[in-house]
């Protein structure tokens, strides 16, 4: 019997100054998180960040939308001005087109999850905002994350897992239609459903990509979401 389709996910690049391989600034995924959508049963795919995208026409054929990590959103997106000596990376045309493009994911129905700066992007998208910079940044940290009723939908077995962080942002005030789903033991919010969207759409504030071959929770998630982009 031919092996089943897997469903194509969508993840945008992100701008990198310099990478090892070429002679010119960079447009990259971890490999790491390639490496999970494709144990979970997805074909990864990395798109190219152009302003004005025709996103109908670019995602013809793409059954799924992973928005990844990255570095910070310029505050004035979310209405303030930088406030913190710790931001860094804030190019606008990589915030315009992860912005029109979560726009687009909502507007059509498609299955969504974000992760890190992308559940930040996503927030800011729906009205929401951004604390700069966290008094105790999460970076190289492992936090037990509690979930409410809402972890089966995320095909988890148990209330609370072991999240493997890197942000030093946290969700402030939470968008449109963002629910609070899981949190960190100082109360920052690491999980969030997507109310109201017409799709599968949740986020995550950690990096399942860290530690999914020794955790078959975070496996579970990236399946979760595949399941649902293959309909």
């Amino acid at each position: 019997m031919p092996e089943a389709r897997r469903p194509r996910i969508a993840i945008l690049g992100r701008f990198a100054e310099s990478t090892s391989v070429t002679r010119y600034a960079g447009v990259v995924n971890a490999r790491r998180l390639l490496e999970l959508v494709w144990a979970a049963g997805g074909e990864p795919l990395t798109l190219l960040p152009i302003a004005n995208s025709n996103w109908a026409e670019r995602l013809q054929g793409i059954d799924g939308v992973l928005m990844p990590g990255g570095s910070d959103i310029n505050p004035e997106r979310y209405g303030e001005k930088a406030e913190s000596s710790e931001l860094y990376g804030i190019d606008d045309l990589q915030d315009e087109v992860d912005l029109s493009l979560v726009t687009h994911v909502f507007e059509q129905g498609i299955p969504l999850l974000t992760i890190c700066r992308g559940t930040q992007l996503t927030n800011v998208a729906l009205g929401g905002t951004l604390l700069q910079h966290m008094d105790n940044p999460h970076y190289h940290h492992v936090a037990e994350v509690s979930f409410d009723e809402n972890a089966k939908e995320l095909g988890l077995t148990t209330p609370t897992l072991q999240a493997s962080c890197y942000h030093h942002q946290a969700l402030k005030n939470l968008g449109r239609g963002v629910v609070a789903i899981a949190h960190a033991g100082e109360g920052h919010v690491e999980a969030v459903r997507y109310e109201g969207a017409k799709n599968w759409a949740f986020g995550l504030q950690w990096h399942p990509e860290d530690n999914y071959d020794s955790d078959a929770e975070q496996l579970a998630i990236v399946k979760t979401f595949i399941e649902a982009a293959r309909g």
